[in-house]
């Protein structure tokens, strides 16, 4: 059957590219991806189980240049985790605390307005707030805090407040998800970031995060902020519990909500880390290899996605660098100041310079392009 999408995709240029794959056994799903064509669950499990890291990265490769040819984007953007304190304290986590443990703390709103001050006239385009479930902190605190954010960085995008706070803001207030956000959004909010998705499977939710949302309610906030003119961002934790299957199945569902919505801005899949989690024994952080195969897989699974990021803060940079062979076409950012998965053994640093994003994607061949949060473009070369 996949003779007929050779033919249609190309004719001997693309019985040539075919034939390439012909010893990894991933012919047939090679002509769809030359054809344009939409790969099911069947064929994801394929290459997730693929031992041809070149021949699955090359497929992805060829969906990346089709989409953006030789630009890779990054973004000069700083973090700010307001609280640590959190009611769920997931399994996986390595950052969240009870109140009267060593380490916890909560911002005051001056502490936040200070941060966001600290880089007015730097150039940031981008604000990123997440935190832990904190019942001490009312909804006020979150509408002035972004309130006093946009006060100090008129015009830079504020991208905060995972579906998990949403919905936590949404239960302890007793409104819809709608009205939280309606009331964020007026205040400043633009857009949401991609976190508490981990795996959808309510399997792996059980044993990982057992309080946390469903993977149903992560899709269905993450459907009202679109409805509300809101773009986001989606993720996945991966290496921990998850099967084969379940990575899969997070992929599709992903794919399902963006079809009806065209809501989601980039896809990030997150490496986990177990040091200082409560996964910590029998658990190893994934090689290099496991994260390739995640970015490529993503681009491949997720064809109405138009960008893969590589969060360099997860895996290093050079890792994040060789990914742009695999289909990735963003580095995310600056960063400037990350807590969370640093709590969890990350190594690297907390910030790269803009220079060094640059010098990376250059050396890689590609073309440095700096965005903000919607990927309106600010500069190219």
């Amino acid at each position: 059957m996949y003779r007929h999408s050779i033919e249609a995709s190309g004719g001997r240029r693309a019985r040539r590219v075919i034939d390439f794959y012909k010893n990894s056994g991933l012919e047939d799903i090679a002509a769809k991806v030359e054809a344009g064509e939409r790969l099911g669950s069947e064929e994801g499990l394929r290459l997730l189980k693929s031992d041809d890291l070149l021949a699955v990265g090359r497929l992805a490769d060829t969906v990346r240049r089709r989409k953006h040819g030789d630009r890779v984007y990054y973004i000069l953007n700083r973090h700010i985790n307001h609280t640590n304190i959190c009611v769920n304290r997931c399994k996986f986590c390595a950052f969240g605390r009870d109140e009267a443990d060593t380490g916890a703390y909560t911002l005051t709103l001056d502490e936040i307005e200070a941060k966001a001050l600290d880089y007015r006239g730097r150039g940031i385009t981008e604000i990123h707030i997440v935190g832990g479930l904190n019942e001490k902190l009312p909804l006020d605190y979150y509408v002035e805090m972004l309130k006093r954010v946009r006060r100090a960085l008129p015009g830079v995008i504020i991208q905060s407040f995972t579906a998990v706070e949403i919905d936590y803001l949404a239960r302890v207030n007793s409104m819809t998800v709608e009205q939280v956000l309606a009331v964020l959004q007026e205040a400043g909010l633009d857009s949401l970031p991609g976190g508490g998705a981990e795996v959808f499977s309510p399997r792996v939710r059980e044993l990982i995060c057992p309080k946390k949302i469903s993977g149903d309610r992560w899709l269905e906030v993450h459907g009202a902020a679109h409805g509300l003119g809101m773009r986001t961002n989606a993720t996945i934790l991966y290496g921990h519990v998850e099967t084969p299957e379940e990575r899969i199945d997070h992929f599709i569902r992903l794919r399902e909500l963006q079809d009806r919505t065209g809501g989601f801005l980039a896809f990030i899949p997150l490496a986990f880390h177990p040091k200082n989690t409560q996964l910590d024994q029998g658990s190893s952080p994934s090689t290099g290899y496991d994260d390739l195969k995640m970015l490529a897989l993503a681009r491949l699974m997720l064809d109405n996605f138009d960008h893969i990021k590589a969060f360099w803060i997860m895996i290093g940079p050079k890792i994040a660098q060789v990914s742009l062979s695999f289909g990735v076409n963003d580095l995310d950012g600056t960063v400037e100041e990350e807590k969370i998965v640093h709590d969890a053994g990350a190594e690297t640093d907390q910030r790269l310079p803009r220079d060094e994003l640059v010098r990376m994607i250059r050396a890689a061949g590609r073309v440095p392009v700096e965005r903000d949060t919607l990927y309106n473009i600010i500069r190219e070369g």
